[in-house]
């Protein structure tokens, strides 16, 4: 099998700790490792597993790919999504490449995962994935129902009666109220749709290509004319913006279901699985203590229950409170009931009306080369701190609108500034003027940090004019 890995989303059901430009999946939530980690070492001692294809959002490139380098795993592929067209095209376009790279005989079967989910019971996570592999070797379409432990309105559920090992499924259900749910727990034939697959690729493009075909010739037409970007692959962006949006339910399992041929199978999987759509689901597979709260970070609790506190970087103290949820990050604080967290997204929208940058950016700024923290900033400046890995370097630059000041901290810093070329050790800056051309890179062996003042009319990080960028910005 090889690993499809879905590593789309928006950041903003878990914000504030979850942002556009560094999704949960990204996060260390449950555990030491990122669930994009956590969903890849999972499948360590699967038979004949082949590395993965990824498919994430161009602007996540260097996070997936340093999170890989950190787990010392490599992948066949990461494919880039210059927009986002929901997963049936994703998945399309993982399977266009899964067939590339593959010998003229061989008809990879694909296992597609969604890169934010927790599974604990990884022993019947593998059983399950060996019964989805025996019955997409006969050409089914499988998908995993999860053994629903309550009666959830929000996920999706899927009708499949019987007890065979993979079942032939009846019908796929939108989420329901709370008293259909009820009805359907309590039938025995429902399931939560889980969003993971296992199928030959050249069968999902054959049924792709019934029911959407301009999806799939969009999607071939869009990895022909893309490059070879590094370690990624990147689709040419105007072709894939024509490409129509549609899920995988919708645009192949639905259809094929309906069909009576029994094409399209369900393996149940009871593996104490979740999703962690909300703050509320995190703390549901979160360790708890005596009182029921979930408390991570610097957290004291006096007469509090049933919640979880997540604090970073400072100490926070709840007093007399249950089912909340407290999450504080450098730059924003949450306070929402614990039944209530589904609608953190309407502050999303808020501050994207306002066009504030707490939707997309943390205060500290994840770059390929290392990462910047906004230490201060007021109407004509903003103060940094740049700590550049070692080895990399920044992009030859030049600025319309602000001029910089470097201080080395420590390290050593490569500097270009205009027609001079310095190196600058600890405790040595220098100043560079607006419109003169620079780059700063790290030469040594150890992490570079600098402390950044800007000063000018317009500090925005769109005035940033690259010449030249081993990262493929420029």
């Amino acid at each position: 099998m090889v690993p499809i890995i879905l590593s789309g989303g928006s950041g903003t059901r878990m914000w504030p700790y979850s942002r556009s430009m560094y999704p949960k999946q990204f996060l260390p939530l449950v555990g030491d490792d990122t669930m994009l980690q956590a969903t890849l070492q999972r499948l360590s001692g699967v038979d004949e597993i082949q590395a993965p294809i990824i498919v994430c959002n161009d602007e996540h490139r260097f996070m997936v790919a340093e999170q890989l380098r950190a787990i010392e795993l490599d992948s066949q592929a990461i494919v880039l999504e210059p927009v986002g067209r929901n997963t049936a095209p994703a998945i399309a376009l993982a399977a266009l490449q899964a067939l590339k790279n593959a010998d003229a005989k061989t008809d990879p079967i694909l296992l597609v995962l969604p890169a934010d989910h927790v599974i604990e019971n990884v022993s019947a996570f593998h059983q399950a994935l060996s019964v989805g592999k025996k019955a997409a070797d006969t050409g089914k379409l499988v998908t995993f129902g999860i053994v629903p432990s309550y009666a959830e309105t929000g996920y999706g559920y899927i009708q499949a009666q019987g007890t065979d090992e993979a079942r032939a499924v009846d019908e796929f259900l939108e989420k329901p109220n709370a008293d259909t749910a009820q009805q359907y727990v309590d039938s025995g034939e429902y399931f939560w749709n889980s969003g993971m697959f296992v199928f030959k690729a050249s069968r999902y493009i054959d049924e792709l290509e019934k029911n959407s075909p301009e999806m799939v010739k969009a999607c071939r037409a869009a990895l022909v004319a893309g490059v070879e970007d590094m370690d990624f692959t990147r689709v040419d962006k105007a072709v894939f913006e024509a490409c129509p949006s549609d899920s995988i339910d919708y645009a192949v399992m639905e259809p094929l279901s309906k069909s009576g041929n029994a094409e399209v199978v369900m393996v149940p999987l009871d593996a104490q699985w979740s999703d962690v759509g909300s703050w509320s689901s995190l703390w549901d597979v979160s360790a708890k203590d005596d009182n029921g709260n979930s408390l991570h970070g610097d957290v004291l609790t006096h007469d509090t229950r049933n919640s979880f506190a997540q604090g970073e970087g400072k100490l926070l103290a709840l007093v007399g409170l249950d089912d909340v949820v407290v999450v504080q990050t450098d730059d924003s604080v949450l306070v929402a009931a614990k039944n209530k967290v589904q609608h953190v997204k309407e502050i999303v929208k808020q501050l994207q009306a306002a066009k504030r940058p707490e939707k997309d950016f943390h205060r500290k700024v994840y770059r390929p080369w290392g990462f910047y923290d906004s230490i201060d900033f007021g109407e004509r400046f903003q103060v940094k701190r740049l700590v550049v890995n070692p080895g990399s370097k920044l992009s030859l630059q030049m600025h319309h609108h602000r001029a910089e000041h470097w201080v080395v901290v420590s390290g050593t810093a490569e500097v270009v500034n205009g027609d001079k070329k310095l190196v600058l050790s600890e405790n040595q800056s220098t100043y560079i003027p607006i419109g003169v051309t620079h780059s700063l890179a790290n030469p040594g062996s150890i992490p570079l940090e600098i402390i950044e003042v800007q000063s000018g009319s317009y500090l925005g990080e769109d005035d940033i004019v690259r010449f030249e960028d081993v990262y493929g910005r420029a």
